[in-house]
């Protein structure tokens, strides 16, 4: 179906940062599937894994005891700082998963109709429910009604989601991306995090937080809600947990880990053990490369790089970003900077229509972040000068 508008290349084999198309050139991949190849292309670890896993035991049905699933929800947990998890197969399932949550929560506190106070910019999913509370009419349009129970506030506005709790009684949660990734990469003011935190605990809402682009170390911490210490009560986390297998994971802490009763929610391939497998190798290999340190390093780098190159360049109106989750906002549409950087050489997107971003791999040399800098400045000049 023609649901996607495909550059014209197609991809024969990667390794690291790059990939190969079908005529042997080479790329540099600035954009690592979304977000998703956070140790690259062919890292030798996972591919021993699948291998292995493979010859094991791919899937057996949740109605058994899935002893690579336990060890990964060990292991996710205990980074993350939480108590429980729901194993799904992509991010838009790990938050539907967040979503019953918060009407659990609000069902048991005696409300009928439980609301979300979402944010304007962001982006859950492309379900129905997802969609629903994401703040994007384009992923929205045609696809009426929407499903209900949604109060949307600006992003980085602590007094309005105030407001919103103050005025309806129904609220019972706040869903918020730590950093809007669709929505621009924007960054919100330092101890915004940590205000959702309070108000929620002082109205006895639960804070669920989306890091499918943010966490599993983008972001300079394991999480982004780390760098503020503000511990969510619900978490989802997809993306990078796989790096590139489908997975996805709903997190929980405190009371909320304690709402799903069997029956009340289930996934037929979510956690099987190859993709559990997988995502504990990925797990252990960024602890092993303390792939936090290294992505907030190089993301500073990038960051300070990108802003020289560009810093005086008409039709440039900010470099931002935080870890390797980088944009560059321009004052017009901006998708045809995707074309000149492919010409280049270069894989990297535009979102929010004119920001071009950048999520490299994890495991980015130094000199692949050189090149990624001059590559992606480049591309953006000849565009603007156009």
């Amino acid at each position: 179906m023609t649901t996607y508008g495909r550059l014209p290349v197609a991809f024969t084999h990667g390794e690291g940062a790059w990939l190969w198309d079908e005529g042997g050139r080479r790329y540099l991949d600035g954009l690592a599937g979304v977000a998703v190849n956070g140790l690259g292309h062919a890292h030798p670890a996972i591919v021993e894994t699948i291998c292995a896993q493979a010859r094991r035991l791919i899937h057996v049905s949740n109605w058994y005891e899935n002893r690579e699933q336990q060890t990964l929800a060990e292991r996710l947990c205990a980074v993350a700082g939480m108590d429980r998890v729901f194993f799904a197969n992509s991010g838009a399932e790990a938050n539907e998963a967040a979503l019953k949550l918060a009407r659990l929560h609000g069902r048991r506190k005696g409300v009928e109709a439980p609301a979300v106070i979402v944010m304007e910019g962001s982006f859950h999913g492309r379900t129905l429910g997802t969609l629903s509370a994401s703040g994007s009419r384009k992923v929205q349009a045609g696809f009426e009604p929407l499903v209900p129970g949604f109060r949307r506030v600006p992003f980085n506005d602590l007094d309005a989601v105030r407001q919103v709790g103050a005025r309806d009684q129904t609220v019972v949660a706040v869903l918020v991306e730590p950093i809007l990734g669709e929505g621009g990469i924007q960054v919100p003011d330092a101890g915004y995090l940590k205000g959702l935190r309070k108000i929620c605990d002082e109205a006895g809402w639960l804070l669920i937080l989306d890091e499918i682009q943010t966490g599993l170390c983008r972001s300079g911490a394991w999480f982004a809600w780390q760098h503020e210490q503000a511990r969510p009560d619900v978490m989802t986390v997809a993306k990078a947990l796989g790096n590139g297998l489908p997975i996805g994971a709903c997190l929980a802490h405190g009371t909320a880990a304690e709402l799903f009763h069997p029956g009340q929610h289930g996934s037929t391939f979510g956690g099987n053990p190859l993709a559990a497998a997988v995502g504990r190798t990925v797990i252990e290999t960024l602890e092993g490369m303390r792939a936090w340190e290294r992505a907030a390093a190089l993301g500073q780098g990038l960051l300070n790089g990108l802003r020289e190159r560009l810093h005086d360049t008409a039709g440039v109106k900010a470099v931002r970003g935080r870890g390797l989750l980088l944009g560059i906002e321009l004052d017009r549409p901006a998708h045809a900077v995707m074309r000149l950087a492919l010409n280049r050489g270069l894989l990297l997107n535009v979102t929010a229509e004119r920001v071009v971003r950048l999520l490299p791999p994890l495991i980015l040399s130094d000199e692949e972040a050189r090149l990624l800098t001059s590559g992606t400045a480049d591309a953006i000049q000849e565009f603007l000068a156009s």
